[in-house]
């Protein structure tokens, strides 16, 4: 299948670097979702046509079935009231901040996908893994992080009532409640619950030093900036299919709401952020060492690597705190 799919790109090492990946990706997810992004394309509607892309990358056999599932489920209580999903490749140094403040405000499962990392993550995560804390799956291959968060979704939808997808740069913070439970709990009959990045940049750190990512990046962006109506999603895996990119899903039922409460009507990118009740702080390049650590690791969801001039888009420091 994959040498009949690059049988007609002209050049030969394209060619079999495409064939290479394919071979070592989800070869059914990947024709799932070419086939959504043909059917999907037709529909003018930005929303509805995100909504359909979903459900057609998951299937509609598959939809049926898995609405079927949840509805004889549906007295089972789940085993958490929030869990986290998250995919990462050699970012062990990064990952004892990350667990212990998600763990402080309320996460009481963490569902770590390690992307054939070679640096000590495993050794980092054991203690978290012996405890319970944190379940840890290996996961091998390329374009990784929309078939990692569909297999979160398929293998968890009835162990957690919320799950938050989020990545190991990025913090969630609650502005107005304790944790992020008090948060979550005004909206139980939402399918998703959206929030807003806030983007912190190097504060002028060119090497990497010992201490905390939140400790060290104290700078970020101007609340209003366009980067931060990029969004993250909490959502409750009994009423969604999938993830439509790595940022939203679709519902299977319910509705998708902002920080305030509000129903989504428009695409993320057209909405103003919102930063008042909750945040996730968006350590994107950290000291410029780390950010070309990040841009040698590779991207989850691409297969081409960072430009350089993502540190001069994303290093933004006009606000301290």
């Amino acid at each position: 299948m994959a040498n009949f799919l690059t049988a007609f790109i002209p050049n030969r090492s394209k060619r079999e670097k495409w064939r290479e990946e394919l071979v070592k990706s989800d070869l059914s997810f990947l024709m799932r979702k070419g086939f959504a992004e043909v059917m999907a394309g037709i529909i003018p509607h930005k929303m509805t046509r995100n909504q359909w892309r979903g459900i057609l990358r998951y299937g509609l056999l598959r939809a049926l079935k898995l609405r079927w599932k949840v509805y004889r489920n549906r007295t089972v209580s789940p085993k958490h009231y929030l869990a986290v999903c998250a995919i990462a490749k050699n970012e062990g140094p990064y990952f004892q901040e990350w667990i212990e403040w998600h763990h402080n405000l309320g996460i009481e499962k963490f569902y770590i996908y390690d992307n054939e990392s070679t640096d000590n993550t495993k050794e980092v995560l054991e203690p978290y893994i012996v405890s319970g804390l944190v379940e840890y799956v290996f996961r091998k291959g390329v374009k990784q992080q929309l078939p990692v968060y569909d297999d979160c979704l398929e293998k968890h939808r009835l162990d957690a009532r919320w799950i938050a997808f989020i990545d190991l740069d990025e913090f969630i913070v609650p502005m107005q409640d304790k944790t992020i439970p008090q948060f979550l709990c005004r909206f139980e009959g939402a399918s998703a619950v959206e929030v807003n990045w806030l983007v912190y940049g190097s504060g002028g750190a060119r090497k990497k030093v010992a201490g905390g990512v939140m400790e060290r990046f104290k700078r970020h962006s101007e609340p209003s900036h366009i980067l931060n109506r990029n969004v993250k999603s909490i959502v409750n895996p009994r009423r969604v299919f999938s993830f439509i990119g790595c940022h939203e899903v679709a519902r299977m039922s319910g509705k998708t709401v902002d920080s305030h409460g509000q129903s989504v009507r428009k695409n993320f990118r057209d909405r103003n952020p919102q930063h008042d009740v909750i945040r996730i702080n968006h350590y994107a390049v950290k000291s410029y060492e780390e950010f070309l650590e990040k841009r040698a690791r590779g991207r989850a969801r691409a297969l081409s690597i960072r430009n350089l001039d993502y540190f001069e888009q994303f290093d933004l420091n006009d606000i301290e705190g």
